[in-house]
């Protein structure tokens, strides 16, 4: 099973929203690269190099990046997170 979601760039260059048709998580979840949280889609999130913070709320998921991350790297790694995500 993946999670099929729609990308939205946001006001935030360092800042994608990805937002699913189903519901992710039960409320809001805010976590950065370091904290120990125990969601397994946004500790993979969290595990990947260049990835800073991640906020969502039940259908969304904004993932920020670090200054010195490149999207066109990054981009294809996060997709993949929720191509394999069950």
């Amino acid at each position: 099973m993946s999670i099929d979601v729609r990308v939205d760039t946001t006001p935030n260059p360092n800042a994608i929203k990805f937002t699913a048709a189903n519901k992710m998580f039960d409320g809001r979840l805010s976590a950065k690269k370091g904290d120990n949280i125990g969601h397994p889609l946004a500790s993979k999130l969290l595990s990947l190099e260049g990835v800073d913070n991640i906020f969502g709320y039940e259908d969304f998921i904004t993932v920020n990046k670090t200054f010195d991350a490149d999207w066109d790297v990054l981009l294809p790694q996060i997709k993949e997170v929720f191509n394999d995500y069950k």
